[in-house]
């Protein structure tokens, strides 16, 4: 497979995103700043769809299984307990939210707490997107180090 495609799709996963898709594009002897694009773009495709379909998406799954309606109830409890951050700070929260590239944050995060908490795809895709592009200048300097920007 193509290591650009690879680092497109392991940007798309939830809980790796950025954090997988750019150690492994680097890792695959790819242009540092097509890494960075192609994982932002990869990261970025999944927000506005989770941000608008994924209460529908929980309340479907509920009504599936008890085991499904345990897990919505986790995750939902997960995106509740970040929220607090957001909810505080607002637009500035969830910048830092996705921003920060530790397990537990990322774009899929962000889209889960402004789904829970009502905000407009106006609102939150701006955010997440600045957040993503800071994630990712951070992710190439733990992976490269600074100099790595200058290349």
């Amino acid at each position: 497979m193509n290591p650009l495609l690879m680092t497109f799709l392991i940007a798309m996963v939830p809980v790796l995103e950025l954090r997988g898709s750019i150690p492994v594009g680097l890792a695959a002897g790819e242009p540092l700043w097509a890494v960075l694009a192609v994982s932002i773009l990869g990261n970025l495709i999944p927000v506005p769809f989770i941000i608008i379909c994924i209460r529908k998406i929980f309340l479907w799954l509920r009504k599936k299984s008890k085991h499904l309606e345990t897990l919505v109830e986790k995750l939902e409890a997960r995106g509740r307990e970040k929220a607090k951050v957001v909810y505080k700070y607002k637009v500035l929260g969830l910048f830092l939210l996705v921003a920060i590239p530790l397990p537990g944050t990322g774009a899929w995060t962000g889209a889960l707490v402004a789904a829970l908490l009502d905000l407009r795809l106006k609102t939150a895709v701006p955010a997440i997107f600045a957040g993503v592009v800071t994630a990712g200048i951070l992710m190439v300097i733990i992976s490269y180090g600074v100099g790595a920007l200058f290349l």
